[in-house]
């Protein structure tokens, strides 16, 4: 019986970051109010850019995949790299936080969605699912922009991926494919991109506390130091 307590406390040890999760119990309540409770009278977002952009549906996958990569990434730093873990859900969670909040002072939304389509294949079908489940509103910033921005963010900061370039490629491809997808599929303007990625950049310097040189301010701080001393 010891030993069975012994190795519980452990567990629980170990495992106690995964108590951040909980966030999720605040975001989806909200966020599924403010999805029911705006729909018709709100702020219009579009750009004259918007206009320009053609409807493709194909970045229907790399759209959905979004999910999984999100997904992934905080269950890869969760296990392998707890300070990572934290950034990244600091960062994650600000974020949304901050989104959820425009989106219940400022209601908004758009027209941009095509009413028909001029094709009907596997990938129209997806899109029309999408478009009946997710409301063309509350949409900036852009979570879809801003949390891959995080991930990839997260996968080229941390040294578990520093000696492979093939994942950090990989991840920064399809970073900017989820990007892309969010207009041409016509899920947001090029507003809610902006801001999106405006936002991502703000919050990474608050969380990673990054030089422009790439180097701790505080690291930099006491190597001068140490050299006015030599």
């Amino acid at each position: 019986m010891t030993a069975k307590k012994i190795t519980l406390s452990a567990f629980i040890e170990r495992n106690k970051h995964i108590i951040l999760q909980a966030y999720f119990l605040i975001y989806l309540p909200w966020f599924a109010y403010v999805e029911r409770t705006v729909t018709t009278h709100f702020h219009v977002i579009h750009v004259a850019l918007d206009d320009y952009i053609p409807f493709c549906e194909y970045f229907i996958i790399p759209y959905f995949l979004w999910f999984a990569y999100v997904a992934a990434g905080i269950g890869f730093f969760y296990l392998k790299n707890k300070d990572e873990y934290f950034r990244l859900c600091a960062m994650l969670f600000t974020g949304m936080t901050l989104f959820l909040i425009i989106s219940t002072l400022y209601p908004n939304g758009h027209y941009l969605r095509p009413v028909t389509f001029e094709r009907q294949n596997i990938f129209t079908a997806l899109v029309a699912w999408l478009y009946k489940t997710d409301t063309a509103t509350n949409l900036f910033p852009s979570i879809h922009v801003y949390n891959s921005i995080a991930i990839n963010m997260a996968v080229w900061h941390a040294d578990n991926f520093k000696k492979k370039p093939v994942v950090r490629i990989a991840s920064a491809v399809l970073m900017v494919s989820i990007i892309l997808s969010t207009m041409f599929l016509k899920q947001h303007s090029v507003f809610d991109v902006a801001t999106g990625i405006i936002l991502a950049v703000f919050m990474y310097l608050l969380v990673y506390g990054k030089s422009r040189f790439g180097v701790p301010a505080m690291e930099q701080k006491m190597e001068g130091r140490n050299l006015h001393r030599i």
